[in-house]
């Protein structure tokens, strides 16, 4: 496995960066002591927002459930498709990858992650089903009621239909009475199934950089399901770290000087820490031919820097404007290795650093002590080592993506 990775230590001050149900920062135990936490998944789309403005083109997918209404469009405004018909298909193809919502068929219940060229993929394939195919998925959208959709009686893929004994109704009993949400499924993927897989095998798109990186699962077909070249972790504090609350008053500007009182008034909780965080990306799966393998050697190295930059430099925007904490990291350990496993150094803090005079400087020793001693213990020889600050951004991101191919 060619292995990029990232160790990062980064201080933030007051501020609540990721909140948990009832708003406070997150925290987990590490080491036996509470830790300020910054979860991988608020941090991966902090990256990925950073990573779209800095290279639009290459990072253009987009995760929603508002995806009939994307294909709806493209089909009428794009290939002349009258509405009426325009509308079952683009339900039945939101049904067959994320299942309507029974509450608003604009929507599926899942979040799909498409870039703009697989959605003309998938309207493209639709525009060229058979007539008598495009007819039954209006005519059966028609015949299923949200009730029905409500049971999410979900149907693998017509295989199981078939084993189970169930068949879709012939065109006059569908006349006669509605479609239950087993024959409504098996009906969509009898139709939609292989042209899907078919329009989808035909190797990655060119502007879904983000869901080469990031991945994509699919339910419910796995065929279009994406394995992500990155790796995240959860930002751990360094060190032993408490929520603390924020009691605030607010004054109402037009209340009568002789009245007392505040406006309102309230809590919040916050907290300040260094972190420390691992970001990896699998330089191997990142080119090959199911992820951005179709691209050059140069679009790659591009869609590399971008990450690159994304990922030291993308703060989360809880609370940015009441608690601002945007900082750059302290210290950044670029490593790219030709071989071997993905590998934290979280565990150099796994006694936490004690400091009255600040974290930062101690967390940097223990940082790089562990990191020696790993490579001398497990024979880890790298390929790179770089870090900021004794290089700049740009030349560490160019150093590095030179290992890129």
């Amino acid at each position: 496995m060619k292995l990029l990775e990232l160790h990062i230590l980064q201080s933030f001050p007051v501020s609540c960066l990721n909140r948990d149900d009832v708003g406070a920062p997150k925290t987990a135990i590490f080491g036996g002591v509470n830790r300020a936490r910054i979860s991988s998944q608020c941090l991966k789309r902090a990256i990925r927002q950073a990573a779209i403005e800095m290279q639009p083109t290459l990072f253009s997918a987009r995760r929603s459930r508002l995806f009939t209404e994307k294909i709806f469009q493209l089909l009428v405004n794009q290939h002349k498709i009258d509405k009426e018909t325009a509308d079952g298909l683009a339900m039945s193809a939101a049904h067959y990858l994320g299942k309507l919502d029974p509450k608003d068929s604009s929507k599926v219940k899942t979040l799909m992650f498409l870039s703009p060229a697989e959605f003309e993929r998938l309207a493209n394939l639709l525009v060229g089903l058979p007539d008598k195919d495009r007819r039954s998925l209006s005519e059966a959208i028609a015949q299923v009621s949200p009730a029905e959709l409500e049971k999410d009686e979900d149907i693998e893929d017509s295989g199981a239909e078939e084993e189970k004994g169930i068949e879709a109704p012939k065109a006059t009993e569908a006349k006669e009475k509605p479609l239950t949400a087993k024959q409504f499924t098996k009906l969509v993927t009898k139709v939609l199934k292989s042209p899907i897989r078919k329009a989808f095998g035909g190797g990655f798109v060119r502007d879904a950089a983000d869901i080469a990186i990031f991945g994509r699962m699919v339910a419910s077909d796995h065929s279009l399901t994406i394995e992500g070249a990155g790796l995240f972790s959860h930002a751990l504090s360094t060190h032993k770290a408490e929520n603390d609350i924020d009691f605030f008053s607010a004054v109402d500007d037009l209340q009568p000087a002789e009245e007392a009182g505040a406006g309102m008034t309230g809590t919040l909780e916050f907290t300040s820490a260094t972190y420390y965080r691992y970001v990896g990306l699998n330089l191997g799966l990142l080119a090959d031919s199911s992820h951005l393998g179709a691209l050059t050697v140069e679009e790659r190295k591009r869609v590399v820097e971008s990450f690159l930059k994304a990922a030291v430099l993308a703060v989360p925007g809880a609370r940015k404007n009441s608690m601002n904490a945007h900082t750059r990291p302290s210290y950044v350990l670029g490593i790219v290795k030709d071989k071997g496993q993905p590998l934290q150094l979280v565990n150099a803090f796994e006694k936490p650093v004690i400091s009255k005079n600040g974290h930062t400087e101690p967390s940097i020793a223990a940082l790089k002590q562990h990191h020696e001693q790993l490579k001398k213990t497990w024979n880890i020889k790298p390929v790179l080592e770089i870090v900021i600050p004794e290089k700049d951004l740009d030349t560490f991101c160019k150093e590095i993506t030179s290992h890129v191919n």
